[in-house]
């Protein structure tokens, strides 16, 4: 498969090197020293144990159009990003080619083919324009969660912590043509990749976790194993994971997973900055409303009460806000 990766990161240089690495034509769409050393080396992965692998076939370009069309186009920005890829992106299409979203959080195209009263709506706070949604053919979409972790170490490097699992799920359900060819490449390429039939809830176990723990550990500078061990925390994330199991019940999803167990895994993971607390230690813009904007959205669309996300939400968005104004940063410090 021609397989065109846009965003040459910690996810997206682990799956495109090791599909390069099974006999896929992997393109990254990359910039600056990252397109550079691609460029020059291909992609390098160290693998958990410590070892290494070169994928040297692997191409990289600045520009989609030097890719062409690709069958497969993977998304591995993060969410607001996607925007700024337009419409650019759009040089990587032709009429069969899938696009990929391996994107936390609430996806823009989240009503297509939703069945029930929602089919069809849009989300505001993703989609304020409809841009995404007429530059990127709802047709085209291809549902992922992922689950592996992964560092950036170097331009053209990625460390891989652990994980190696790609859900993948067709908006209106099934199992079709095109997603068992996509699901067939990444397990050649030595990935986990179930086909769901019900994408959304599998989005929403991962996004349950994320909505809390990531706004608070922002806010407080605290890990996921502080967050979990401090009782008043700890508290405050099962309550928002409970407002926003009952907007996702109203949607149709099935928490196949308890409360109680989904914030005993974030616990095992231990002393882990969520990815919006290294943001804001970066000076880099939150992915917020992916994460919980659109949950707040998502629970006036159903008409479900959710106070406690509602605040978490006004308040990480004005930390998102001031750091953007100053083009500042914040990292707690020892005092010496």
């Amino acid at each position: 498969m021609k397989i065109a990766i846009v965003g040459a990161g910690a996810i997206g240089g682990y799956v495109g090197a090791k599909l390069a690495r099974s006999g896929e034509d992997v393109t990254f769409i990359a910039r600056n020293r990252n397109l550079q050393a691609i460029q020059a080396h291909g992609f390098k992965l160290i693998l958990e144990d410590g070892t290494e692998e070169l994928a040297p076939t692997a191409k990289a370009v600045q520009h989609c159009a030097e890719a062409g069309p690709q069958d497969a186009v993977l998304l591995t920005v993060k969410a607001h990003q996607v925007r700024d890829l337009l419409p650019d992106l759009r040089g990587l299409f032709g009429p069969e080619t899938m696009v990929v979203t391996m994107i936390n959080g609430v996806p823009w195209w989240y009503f297509h083919k939703l069945a029930g009263p929602y089919e069809g709506r849009s989300l505001q706070s993703l989609d304020p324009d409809g841009q995404l949604a007429a530059q990127i053919e709802p047709e085209r979409i291809i549902g992922s969660v992922v689950y592996p972790a992964s560092e950036l170490v170097a331009p053209g490097v990625v460390k891989v912590i652990e994980g190696n699992r790609f859900g993948l799920g067709e908006p209106g359900g099934g199992r079709t043509e095109r997603i068992e060819k996509l699901a067939g490449a990444l397990m050649k390429a030595g990935f986990k990749s179930p086909i769901s039939r019900d994408i959304r809830s599998e989005i929403w176990v991962k996004l349950w976790g994320n909505l809390s723990f990531n706004p608070l550990s922002a806010l407080t500078h605290a890990t996921l194993e502080d967050i979990c061990r401090y009782p008043l925390a700890r508290e405050l994330v099962a309550t928002m994971m409970r407002e926003a199991q009952a907007v996702g019940e109203k949607l149709g999803v099935e928490f196949k997973v308890s409360l109680d167990k989904r914030i005993a895994g974030a616990e095992a993971v231990g002393a882990h900055k969520t990815s919006m607390l290294q943001d804001v230690e970066h000076g880099r813009a939150l992915e917020l409303e992916a994460l919980v904007g659109s949950v707040v959205e998502l629970g006036r669309i159903t008409g479900t009460p959710t106070p406690s996300i509602d605040a978490i939400y006004a308040t990480t968005r004005l930390l998102a806000h001031t750091l953007g104004a100053q083009h500042g940063r914040l990292q707690v410090q020892p005092v010496r």
